[in-house]
């Protein structure tokens, strides 16, 4: 990683001195045995810069030793009323931060701390931050990569930008840019494709910078089961804020069909029920996305 440029923080307005920092969350559930280790990288990184910031640990309801691996570590611990998710984590974590930018990573040791002050140096000029794992997807299995590839390239589709890393564990926002979207922002996994999508479809700054992705310690709370709720998650926030990146494909599809079926018609004298069937159809599409179009542009007004 290539040296930053040390800033001073001491220079900045006086009334912007309790909340100019960074708070790192770290979401952990049975995290014993790697929790410790990520917490003494992360303050080491810290420690040997000048930004104010704080490290605070959600104990997502671990029943081995987790807990008192935060507790012996020193820092801001919140504990949920039991298994929430890795969202609910996240949410609870920033609510609890006291700074202006926040910093999320995984607890299981595969995204390096050492990123972080690059990342918030980029920040300043940005709305999120996200370590961009690329090449380094290496120690993904393998039988998890080809879902990841048709889920990223479904979002960079309908988001009409270029994604490339949709659910990254490792970035730093703005929080004032993600309270926003709290509502919206699901308990599970996919928060961190939720809030991706977010601030790309409302045209949020987003940078990427390549990152290392390392071995994970322990063992990974994905399922196979989530890639159908990723699947869902993508469509259902594209719906929300850009509806005709659906619709008007599919209605597309519809008319394409009923104007070939129609074309052949033609030929034998016999206009069929099916291409006219077709035609409403693609006009009921593009119909139903007009409408959605013009009521996400009315929710997403200031």
């Amino acid at each position: 990683m290539k040296d930053i440029e040390t800033k001073d923080y001491a220079d900045l307005p006086q009334s912007d001195e309790k909340r100019f920092g960074l708070s790192v969350v770290v979401p952990a559930f049975n995290e014993e045995g790697s929790l410790g280790k990520t917490i003494e990288e992360i303050r080491a990184v810290l420690e040997a810069t000048e930004i104010p910031s704080e490290i605070i640990v959600v104990d997502d309801g671990s029943e081995d030793g987790t807990r008192q691996e935060a507790l012996d570590a020193g820092v801001i611990l919140e504990v949920n009323p039991g298994n929430l998710g890795y969202g609910a984590s996240l949410k609870r974590g920033i609510n609890r931060s006291q700074y202006d930018y926040v910093a999320i990573l995984d607890a299981d040791s595969t995204y390096p701390p050492r990123y972080l002050p690059e990342m918030f140096a980029l920040a300043q000029n940005a709305d999120m931050v996200v370590g961009d794992r690329g090449g380094a997807m290496n120690n993904v299995p393998l039988i998890r990569r080809p879902a990841k590839r048709v889920l990223n390239g479904l979002a960079n589709f309908l988001a009409e930008r270029k994604l490339n890393d949709l659910n990254s564990g490792l970035r730093v926002m703005r929080k004032s840019k993600v309270l926003p979207f709290f509502p919206l922002l699901p308990s599970g996994f996919s928060f961190t494709t939720t809030i991706t999508l977010c601030m790309a479809c409302t045209d949020l700054r987003l940078i990427y910078i390549p990152i290392e992705y390392r071995k994970r310690v322990g063992t990974s709370k994905i399922r196979p089961g989530h890639f159908v709720n990723f699947i869902i998650l993508v469509l259902r926030a594209i719906m929300l804020f850009n509806p005709l990146r659906i619709f008007l494909p599919l209605g597309l599809i519809f008319f394409a069909v009923g104007f070939a079926k129609g074309v052949y018609d033609i030929t034998q004298s016999n206009l069929s029920e099916t291409a006219i069937f077709m035609f409403l159809a693609a006009i009921m599409l593009w119909s139903l996305g007009l409408i959605a179009d013009m009521i996400a542009r009315l929710n997403l007004r200031p």
